[in-house]
């Protein structure tokens, strides 16, 4: 039975109408961070909470910038974040690639699985075992307790994200690329990384957010403020009698602010990635 246009346009804007109404409680949360930091602290503390701003201010912001050390939090949440995102693609290039050629293989076949098991044992699980290897290592309260800890947890999955990526790359390339002298590094880095930018850009992306996001680890292996990094920073605006909720939606609202411009940027780059491993061919 062929739908009438009528039942076309009623079935389009239906569509429409939902996807606006997931779209508002998506966005929600944000755009109410967004107004509470902009709010007088007076308005923030009303027991009729609005949308509505009587006087906007940007003094949370400048009690952020100024008066906190929250430049410092970001710095080391950039460091952080960047490193784990470079050591997790330069191993998961390598292991996904492994994975993808020499699956038949029984050993590699038992490192897939070794790793897909590692992804089922809960993060908290691990953290006193992890806590005390940090600490019998010297690397409580340095960066680097946080980058062995996100990478370990990264590297999987980052790895079977680029596995099914390069499924999706022709073997006739490199078979190509073989027959014209060109050894396996080169084939990886001239011919498989290429035609997998977008790929390598979303994995990138993955690994960077998760990185910057993550609370737990950061929270409890880091004590000292030239170390924090943003996450467990902005809970220092909670005190233990007052909680300043304007100068937290402020931190929360410059802390999204990277990550947002990162996906508007690269957004294409993520949709061809995430789609990349979709069909064979």
């Amino acid at each position: 039975m062929v739908a009438s246009r009528g039942e076309k346009r009623f079935w389009m804007l239906l569509t429409y109408a939902v996807l606006i109404l997931f779209s508002v409680y998506c966005l929600f949360p944000f755009l109410w961070m967004l107004v509470t930091s902009l709010k007088p602290t007076e308005q923030i503390r009303s027991v009729n909470p609005t949308f509505w701003i009587d006087h906007p201010t940007f003094k949370h912001f400048a009690n952020v910038l100024y008066h906190s050390k929250f430049g410092t939090y970001f710095a080391n949440s950039v460091k952080v974040a960047l490193s784990t995102t470079v050591i997790a693609i330069a191993v998961s290039i390598f292991a996904g690639y492994a994975l993808s050629r020499y699956g038949q293989f029984r050993g590699v076949k038992s490192v897939g699985v070794a790793m897909l098991l590692s992804q089922m044992i809960p993060g908290v699980l691990l953290m006193i075992p992890l806590y005390l290897i940090m600490k019998h290592l010297g690397l409580i309260n340095t960066p680097g307790s946080l980058i062995i800890a996100y990478t370990t947890f990264m590297i999987p999955l980052c790895t079977f994200m680029m596995k099914s990526f390069f499924d999706s790359v022709p073997m006739e390339i490199e078979e190509s690329a073989e027959m014209d002298g060109c050894g396996k590094l080169g084939t990886i880095f001239r011919i498989v990384l290429p035609v997998s930018i977008p790929s390598l850009i979303a994995t990138s992306l993955f690994a960077f957010v998760n990185a910057w996001n993550e609370f737990m680890f950061g929270y409890v292996f880091i004590n000292a403020d030239e170390n924090r990094t943003l996450t467990p920073g902005i809970m220092l605006f909670k005190g233990l009698y007052l909680t300043d909720w304007g100068s937290i939606s402020a931190a929360s609202v410059l802390s999204v602010l990277p990550v947002i411009i990162m996906f508007a940027y690269m957004q294409r780059f993520l949709v061809e990635g995430m789609t990349a491993g979709a069909v064979k061919g």
